[in-house]
């Protein structure tokens, strides 16, 4: 039985792929995952806030004093001159490819466009085997249209991409007035693959302090619905990868978002609630349910129930709304 898929270039063993979170982030339980059958990991994500910080902490110790001794400024070089953000990052990247064997995917995490996205840079030097660009951006302002949105994001594309040789994927949310539409525009700007979706965390009222703060609650498997539908109406039509990210669970989310299309998915939150056994779990089921069901491969799965391939291409449109109605009781 072949569970192997292809993912940004990559020949992976299986779909099954630990997304950016806690359990990335430290180095036994990488192995652990690796052991467990993980096909790559993704490391957590090194957020465009803490470059900004670290560029700014750097720019005001070299300032501080020089207006009273200019003379002192010929001693330091320029800012750019110095490798600005988190060292730990990079040494992370660096110990986990000593670490384990399967591709290991950095994380950039940023909402604007700036200096930060030239780190990309530093992450491929560090001996990441790809890099996702996971672009957080809530469009709160009354001035900015959908064009801008959308621009923002192929902007922030461009300046990553003109940077780094590896493979690329952008993780985006799914709200966009035309997500097809947007997701052909960053295949044709160069993006190796596409990460559906990125999970906002919504933040929530106390009524006892009467303040907004966040409020944390993980995923379940209901939720991989809504990236099953779009990986669904998108496969076949793009030439990037397509990852499913958000509810997976289970063998059974595995599979139905294979089918859909997507080449790869991606879990945090069974992970965080069940551990690293959780990856042997679902392999297990995976290979029992093809087995049972006289499947040889993922290949063979992939994309069979997509919008293109489905018997009733409309059910991933508006017809399930009005079939959903009509089904409850």
């Amino acid at each position: 039985m072949n569970l192997s898929t292809r993912y940004l270039g990559m020949n992976l063993a299986n779909p099954l792929v630990p997304s950016a979170g806690p359990m990335t982030a430290d180095l036994t339980t990488l192995r652990q995952l690796e052991d467990a059958g993980a096909a790559a990991v993704v490391l957590p994500s090194l957020f465009e806030e803490q470059l900004r910080h670290e560029a700014f902490e750097l720019d005001h110790f070299m300032d501080h004093g020089t207006e009273s001794f200019a003379e002192s400024l010929s001693y330091f070089p320029e800012v750019g001159d110095f490798r600005l953000g988190p060292d730990d990052y990079l040494h992370h990247i660096e110990s986990a490819k000593r670490t384990i064997d399967i591709p290991v995917i950095a994380s950039l995490n940023g909402a604007a466009l700036g200096g930060w996205t030239q780190y990309a840079r530093e992450i491929e030097h560090a001996g990441a085997d790809a890099l996702e660009l996971n672009i957080y951006y809530v469009a709160a302002e009354f001035d900015t249209s959908s064009a801008q949105v959308e621009q923002r994001y192929v902007d922030i594309l461009r300046a990553v991409k003109s940077t780094v040789n590896i493979p690329l994927a952008v993780k985006i949310g799914p709200y966009f007035s035309c997500l097809p539409h947007f997701a052909q525009r960053l295949d044709e700007e160069g993006a190796d693959g596409l990460v559906l979706f990125n999970r906002f965390y919504q933040p929530d009222i106390n009524l006892e302090d009467l303040t907004v703060g966040p409020n944390l609650v993980l995923s379940d498997s209901p939720e991989s619905r809504l990236p099953m539908r779009w990986i669904a109406i998108l496969h076949g039509r793009l030439g990037l990868s397509l990852a499913a990210t958000s509810g997976v669970h289970t063998a059974a989310d595995v599979l139905k978002l294979v089918m859909a299309g997507a080449d790869i998915t991606q879990m945090c939150s069974a992970l965080l609630k069940g551990g690293c056994r959780v990856v042997h779990d679902i392999l297990t089921d995976l290979r029992e349910w093809m087995d049972e069901n006289e499947y040889e491969s993922i290949e063979q799965m992939k994309g069979s129930l997509s919008q293109r391939a489905c018997p009733d291409p409309a059910a991933f449109e508006r017809a399930n709304y009005m079939k959903t109605l009509q089904q409850y009781v």
